[in-house]
């Protein structure tokens, strides 16, 4: 899978190419680049924004060099076109599996007030968001769907870690626990240290239900 993230502050993305997804990109298992709207721009001060018609706070970032840039990273338009927006679709883990089927996805982080909407209208496939609030850009939003998506993508993690993870099954994941059996007075539950594989599977079905029903009942509606 290819992910071409479009922004004007590229250099926020380095730590996403730290650890589990910085090694599945040297290993070439998933392809992910960065690139700076701002070389687009055909002004010769490289400007990116402007204030908005019909007046009103802040600036609204440019169709020219967002249209320019999408143009060039996707001419013919295989790719699906992404752009973070709190206006969009909430994004859970299902959309997160539904975009797995694209070889090619395109995340256009928006700033200031936003983008022209001509942007949206002649460019965009679909906006996501990532929560009920507001922040000063997309760039944050596209690294968590950038690393939510990474992870189910083959070899960049081991199918054994994302069987029963949270959410997977409209539910929560279980506690974990690991060494030391015994913390500050506290102990590992039992059953987790009996070896019984049908006990433990049924320990940890039973922690998980409770744990949904506890924080996240929405989840078991």
């Amino acid at each position: 899978m290819k992910i071409t993230i479009l922004t004007l502050f590229p250099e926020m993305f380095a730590p996403l190419f730290g650890s589990v997804i910085g090694r599945a990109v040297k290993a070439e298992k998933l392809n992910i680049e960065v690139v700076n709207i701002r070389d687009f721009a055909e002004n010769k001060h490289f400007k990116c924004d402007d204030y908005p018609f019909g007046g009103g706070a802040g600036m609204v970032m440019m169709p020219q060099p967002i249209g320019s840039a999408i143009k060039a990273v996707d001419p013919e338009h295989r790719a699906h076109r992404i752009y973070l927006s709190p206006k969009g679709e909430t994004f859970r883990q299902d959309k997160a599996f539904g975009l797995l089927g694209y070889e090619h996805l395109i995340l256009l982080c928006g700033h200031y007030e936003g983008v022209d909407q001509r942007v949206i209208d002649l460019y965009i496939d679909e906006e996501i968001s990532i929560g009920d609030y507001v922040l000063t850009g997309g760039e944050l939003p596209a690294m968590v769907v950038c690393d939510c998506i990474a992870r189910y993508v083959d070899g960049v993690i081991s199918d054994k870690s994302l069987v029963d993870e949270s959410f997977g099954e409209n539910g929560l994941e279980y506690p974990q626990y690991t060494r030391p059996a015994v913390y500050e007075g506290v102990s590992v539950p039992e059953v987790l240290l009996s070896g019984n594989h049908a006990d433990i599977d049924k320990w940890r079905r039973e922690q998980s239900k409770k744990l949904t029903q506890k924080l996240r009942p929405d989840l078991l509606d």
